[in-house]
C-alpha cells in the first residue's frame, strides 16, 4: 500500500473513534509496526493527529511536534530538497526564511555559502546564520524579526513581525509548509505561521517551496499559498510519481525534483 494510501486510512480510522491502537492500525493496513511508527511521525508533523501511549489520537492545537523530534523525520529527503534550494542563490541576493525544521536544515547548507542577506523569525535559522566567515568578519547579514517568542515553536510570530517583515523587499521567500496540494495550496497549522507566510509570499519577489514529498496531497489548517503563486516547488526523487505531485503540475505549479 503506498504511503497516501495509508496515511488516508490511519485518518479513516482515528475519524471514526478519536483514538486507535498501534496494533490495530499494523492489523488494518497489513505492515510492520515500524511503518506504522513512521506514518505516524509524517502524520503529527501536519497536526493531524499527536501519539499518545500505545496508538494515537486526533490532532490538537499541541500536537505539531517539536522542532527536534521533526528534524529527525524525512532527513535524507530534506537534504536533498534544502541543497538543491541553496543551489538557486547568488552572493548579494537577499531571502526570507520561515521557521521549521526543513528550513533548519536549509541554514545548515546556507552557512557554507557567503553574502546573503537573511530575514527570518527562526531563532535557530538566525543562530546557524549568524557565526562569522573568514578572517572573523560576518559571513551573511542576519535580521531577526522582532514580535512575541513562541517557545515551542522557537521562532517569533505576531502582528509585530508581520510589521516588521513588511519593511523587506527580498529577491527569495524560501518556506516550508506543513502541506501542499492542489486545491487549497500550501498551508500551515497555526494561524500566526500561516500569517507570516502569506505576507513573506507577498512581499519578496520570487516564493519558493520547501517540501518533501510526505507533504505531497496534506491539507493542514490555514492556506497562505495557491500554486499560482509558487515560482517553485522542490520535493525530493521520489515525489515524481506522487499523484498530488502531479496535480500540483496541473494547477499551474513550477516543480524541482532534487
Amino acid at each position: 500500500m503506498l504511503q497516501e494510501k495509508r496515511h488516508q486510512r490511519i485518518l479513516a480510522l482515528l475519524a471514526g473513534s478519536g483514538h486507535v491502537s498501534t496494533e490495530r492500525i499494523a492489523k488494518d493496513l497489513g505492515v510492520s509496526r515500524e511503518t506504522v511508527r513512521r506514518d505516524v511521525l509524517v502524520l503529527q508533523t501536519t497536526g493531524r493527529l499527536r501519539r499518545v501511549h500505545g496508538g494515537v489520537k486526533i490532532g490538537g492545537p499541541e500536537s505539531e511536534a517539536p522542532l527536534q523530534q521533526r528534524l529527525q523525520t524525512n532527513t535524507l529527503q530534506k537534504r536533498a530538497v534544502v541543497q538543491a534550494a541553496a543551489r538557486l542563490l547568488q552572493p548579494g541576493q537577499s531571502l526570507f526564511i520561515d521557521a521549521g525544521s526543513t528550513v533548519s536544515m536549509l541554514a545548515e547548507e546556507l552557512a557554507s555559502l557567503q553574502g546573503l542577506t537573511v530575514i527570518t523569525n527562526s531563532f535557530d535559522v538566525a543562530l546557524k546564520l549568524a557565526g562569522p566567515g573568514h578572517e572573523g568578519a560576518p559571513r551573511h547579514q542576519v535580521h531577526l524579526l522582532g514580535g512575541r517568542p513562541r517557545p515551542g515553536l522557537a521562532a517569533t510570530y505576531g502582528d509585530s513581525t508581520v510589521a516588521e517583515l513588511m519593511r523587506w523587499r527580498p529577491d527569495w521567500a524560501m518556506l516550508s509548509p506543513v502541506g501542499i496540494e492542489a486545491t487549497l495550496g500550501a498551508s500551515s497549522f497555526e494561524p500566526a505561521e500561516a500569517e507570516l507566510a502569506r505576507a513573506m509570499v507577498r512581499q519578496a519577489h520570487r516564493s519558493v517551496l520547501l517540501a518533501d514529498d510526505s507533504k505531497l496531497g496534506v491539507q493542514s489548517r490555514l492556506s497562505f499559498c495557491t500554486p499560482d503563486q509558487i515560482h517553485a516547488l522542490i520535493t525530493n526523487r521520489r515525489a515524481a510519481r506522487h499523484p498530488a505531485l502531479l496535480a500540483l503540475q496541473q494547477a499551474g505549479c513550477a516543480v524541482s525534483l532534487a
